[in-house]
């Protein structure tokens, strides 16, 4: 008897006196397999939570006590400035007629201020940047869990250090600052005002008049002009017209590059207010954007279109221009929050290559302004003074400079402690270990007038200090990747080792030389040892008072990795059957395994450009056909069918995601799917004669089946018809009539029905579910995603009729019993045979088919990226419930026919589903293992938002093939092949 192929191989009847002990053990393997699902659900769910652990912290700590600054502020008050949306290019470059859009602002830049470019980190939205204009800290990443409208945390700001905050604009904005402040006077227009069918530059100046009445009403209210005169206060002005102008009509409209001429001269006058109002030339001013505008009026991402402000300050405290010398070295590259490139020169076209350019990041706009009014930093900045902006003394710089230095460091020692007081083994951030000595160290050098060594020094250790943050930050996470890999690699070995003892030839090779293989010897032993394990860990972990979810990850892990110790008998035998293989045996099993992960690997990138399909199914085209070519006749039609549907396919990925209408496209397609399904009928009937369809013909030809089919084609046209019907009627803007929509529901419901009442031969049935869910598709659709579902079922199809052809030739070149069902297994079903190695295509081809059901029309992570007139057919008045719930059947509708024909194609070549199944689950973790480590927590919303979907779509995929599968199985539990027996007899 020959081999099997590779380590899944062909499995010979046992037959021996241990057959009692294989007949538990196989008992116990079909036991095991209910609990293998329940487990496979409950850890996909508690590890898909593990990312908000690892990556979602807040970086926010309480407890620490503010560090007042040593010298006297030069500055009773600040006014802030916000241009919301303002680029730094449409702020800083001249308009079409050579004259300059901000010339108040310039005029400062030139004759009493200092200017330069704040780099915003993404995601470069209204709410994170203001946060690090204003606290100094970049946005909480947990707040991508909370929403952004309302504070996940307190954090501190220089609004909370103030004595009095005024603040005045928009609604999304100011009450996040002030609402809970209650030192602060602030107002918001309502959100009705904020209209993009409108010059939103009136926003400015309702900004600027709500300052003005601020200033007239202080006249006639002596407490309120009591408060103005005092020191440390803030005045905020949140201009949000470039940002509203930015987005309805583009940064390169004239309304938008206007407003930045509104902007200007709101600035002009609110510091001739200012300077008329106090007369003592204690203001300072800071005039800056919370981020940019992309040139198709959107933001969010990390380009400089979108990251790059202008930053203009003046006033007390502010220093002069500087002219730049021959010499003036370039700025420090490595120490902005944006990832493009710094050292560029000032564009000339801004007239100001003269002047000393000083670019910061944004979060060091903080440290500024505190410093400016004399105020503590707020005590979760990470901002660096930006020393060049300040008008200060060397003794005083290097006073600010360490109060920012021990501002950062007080953040460090508090992350520290907390971290201290709840670790046993504790590991300290070592270059921070002698920091009283390095502080000491400064305080004597101030002491001995070397202003310069100290400020060195001091801008040293916050560098270390902010260094340690980021330590302790990430603390955590080489453990918990480390653990949650473990347990991902963990579940992948025990179903391997799971399929091999239920699936293959292996346990009964192994039971004829040593039937101690399967005996679960010890067991109890490595049971206790893993309690034991399992105990003591959560021990420590409550001792450190780690969250719940650590405890159930450890457990998690362990408990897998518990299973695998119990299967040792079994393993030993695996390992002493590998050292016995030839080296041509090992070189098979690394190929299939570098072709296995190099196709997962690309499913992976095909999440983010689904162009790799395209690609993808013109080389499966050509490789399917030139195998084919050199197996069977050519005028067969199977390998030009292969390679037509394949390149038919691959076009689908090229279109747009946001699908077009078009009508007659639909209607098109319903014709196309009769076209299909007449020609699967006419092969099923007359090509049974064929050896390459005859497995798929149903023998019985009955005349109910022929009135069927004919009523399933005529529900389909039905549907098209209905299609271009109401579309018709709502283009029209004619309100859809109840009668149509019971039309479409039934239409819809009965098709849904019928393929239950098909005959049960293999392409008979497929060829009723094709049909039976195409009207409710084309009911559901707009544009090319009905020729689509036309496309899928030819490559569906393909992929069938490849399979069958490749049993045929591998009944030529392997022995017979490579197909004969085992009977005397218990776990496998009678009619199936064990796994092989070479069926590992069938799980691979199953995850590229059900990967292009997902984006083939679109982009299945976002159903927002569905477009909603889809479901007008069925439905006109507003119901978001049962409007999602067709948007999402509709979308299922490929997934079913794609777990449809993995079935179909389960029963043709005899193995057995269920071990299919567990290797797709296993195919689909080594993506979940990539996409876990793929997660961002910086970036734009958009791109942290889908690494968390794409980590959570793959971790939900043991469910939700799980329940398609029970779904589908209404479908196809009768599905039946003909046997190739007959077929030799008959030719025979």
């Amino acid at each position: 008897m020959r081999g099997g192929d590779g380590i899944l191989g062909v499995r010979n009847n046992i037959r021996s006196p241990g057959a009692n002990i294989l007949r538990i053990r196989t008992q116990f393997l079909k036991r095991r397999e209910k609990w293998l699902v329940i487990l496979g659900v409950l850890l996909h769910a508690v590890y898909m939570l593990s990312i908000f652990d690892i990556y979602f912290k807040s970086p926010i700590v309480h407890g620490m006590e503010p560090v007042k600054p040593r010298f006297a502020a030069p500055a009773k008050r600040l006014v802030l400035l916000v241009a919301d949306g303002l680029r730094a290019d449409k702020f800083f470059e001249p308009d079409s007629d050579g004259n300059y859009r901000a010339p108040f602002l310039r005029s400062v830049i030139k004759e009493r201020g200092r200017w330069g470019v704040s780099h915003a980190r993404p995601p470069t939205e209204s709410r994170p940047g203001h946060v690090a204009i204003i606290a100094g800290f970049y946005e909480d990443p947990s707040a991508v869990t909370k929403g952004w409208k309302a504070n996940p945390v307190e954090f501190d700001s220089v609004f909370n250090r103030s004595r009095h905050t005024f603040a005045f604009g928009s609604p999304d904005i100011i009450p996040i600052f002030c609402g809970a402040l209650q030192h602060s006077t602030w107002n918001s227009y309502p959100h009705e005002y904020e209209d993009f069918a409108t010059d939103a530059s009136f926003l400015d100046e309702w900004s600027l008049d709500q300052f003005q009445n601020l200033l007239n009403r202080s006249n006639e209210d002596a407490k309120l002009k009591q408060l103005l005169q005092q020191d440390n206060l803030v005045i905020f002005l949140h201009l949000l017209g470039c940002d509203s102008n930015g987005h309805a009509h583009r940064p390169y409209s004239p309304v938008y590059l206007n407003n930045v001429k509104v902007v200007d001269h709101i600035a002009e006058r609110v510091y001739n207010l200012v300077q008329n109002y106090f007369k003592d030339n204690l203001t300072s001013y800071v005039f800056t954007a919370d981020h940019g505008m992309s040139d198709k009026g959107s933001h969010g991402d990390g380009h400089p279109s979108n990251t790059d402000t202008p930053l203009v300050a003046w006033g007390a405290g502010v220093g002069q221009p500087v002219p730049i010398s021959g010499n003036h070295p370039h700025a420090d590259t490595l120490r902005f929050v944006d990832e493009h490139a710094h050292d560029l020169p000032t564009p000339s076209e801004w007239g100001l290559d003269g002047l000393e350019r000083l670019d910061v990041n944004q979060a060091d706009i903080a440290p500024l302004m505190s410093t400016l009014l004399g105020l503590p930093c707020p005590v979760n900045s990470v901002g660096n003074l930006p020393l060049g902006y300040v008008n200060f003394s060397e003794v005083e710089e290097v006073e600010a400079v360490l109060a920012n230095t021990k501002q950062i460091l007080n953040q460090f020692l508090r992350k520290s402690q907390l971290k201290q007081s709840n670790s046993l083994r504790f590991k300290p951030f070592k270059p921070l270990a002698n920091y009283t000595l390095v502080l000491d160290q400064i305080d004597h050098l101030i002491s001995v007038k070397d202003s310069e060594a100290a400020k060195r020094l001091s801008e040293n250790l916050r560098g270390l200090a902010l260094d340690g943050l980021h330590y302790f930050q990430t603390y955590d996470w080489f453990m918990l990747m480390t653990v949650i890999s473990l347990g991902y690699l963990g579940w992948m070995i025990y179903l391997i080792v799971h399929v091999l003892q239920s699936y293959t030839t292996l346990p009964g090779n192994f039971f004829r030389k040593d039937q101690s293989v399967y005996l679960r010897t010890n067991t109890g032993k490595v049971y206790f040892s893993g309690c034991l394990l399992i105990g003591s860990v959560c021990i420590i972990l409550l001792l450190e008072h780690s969250p719940p979810l650590y405890h159930a990850y450890f457990a998690m892990t362990i408990l897998l990795w518990v299973q695998i110790c119990c299967e040792y008998q079994f393993v030993k035998a695996l390992w002493r059957c590998m050292l016995g293989k030839e080296i041509g045996y090992f070189l098979k099993l690394l190929a299939s395994f570098i072709v296995s992960v190099f196709i997962l690997e690309i499913l992976v990138k095909s999440f983010t450009n689904r162009k790799i399909y395209t690609w993808s199914f013109l080389l499966i085209g050509v490789i399917a056909t030139v195998y084919l070519l050199y197996s069977i006749p050519w005028d067969s039609g199977i390998p030009v069918f292969i390679w037509l549907a394949c390149w038919f396919l691959s076009i689908f990925t090229l279109m747009p995601a946001e699908i077009p209408d078009n009508t007659k496209l639909v209607v098109f397609s319903g014709f196309m799917i009769v076209i299909i399904g007449g020609a699967a009928r006419y092969m099923d009937m007359y090509a049974g004669d064929s050896k390459y369809w005859f497995c798929l013909t149903h023998e019985l030809k009955n005349s109910k089946f022929d009135i069927l089919f004919v009523f399933q084609v005529l529900l389909v046209v039905f549907s098209s018809l209905m299609v271009s019907l109401s579309t018709s009627r709502r283009t029209e803007k004619q309100e859809l009539l109840a009668l149509h929509q019971v039309i479409n529901w039934s239409i819809a419901g009965v098709s849904l029905v019928l393929p239950l009442f098909s005959a049960t031969g293999l392409l008979s049935r497929l060829t009723s579910i094709f049909l039976g869910f195409a009207p409710a598709f084309l009911l559901l659709s707009i544009g090319y995603e009905a020729v689509f579902y036309g496309a899928l079922g030819l490559a569906l199809m393909a992929w069938i009729l490849f399979e069958n052809t490749y049993l045929n030739i591998s009944k030529i070149n392997k022995s017979s019993s490579a197909i004969e069902p085992v009977e005397d297994n218990v776990v496998l079903a009678s009619d199936d045979r064990c796994l092989q190695l070479s069926d590992m295509r069938i799980p691979l081809a199953f995850m590229v088919f059900f990967n292009i059901a997902f984006f083939g029309t679109g982009n299945f992570a976002s159903i927002a990226s569905f477009e909603i007139s889809s479901v007008y057919r069925f439905i006109t008045i507003f119901s978001p419930f049962l409007m999602a719930a067709l948007l999402i059947f509709k979308l299922l509708i490929p997934f079913v026919l794609v777990i449809c024909t993995f079935t179909a194609i389960t029963k043709l070549i005899r193995v057995p589903l269920l071990g299919c199944y567990f290797l797709v689950i296993i195919c689909s973790d080594v993506m979940t293992i990539h996409f876990f480590f793929l997660v961002q927590n910086t970036g734009s919303w958009m791109e942290i938002g889908n690494s968390i979907s794409h980590f959570g779509i793959m971790s939900a995929q043991v469910v939700f093939v799980l329940l398609l599968f029970a779904l589908t199985s209404i479908y196809t539990k009768d599905i039946q092949t003909r046997s190739s027996k007959r077929l030799s007899r008959k030719q025979m």
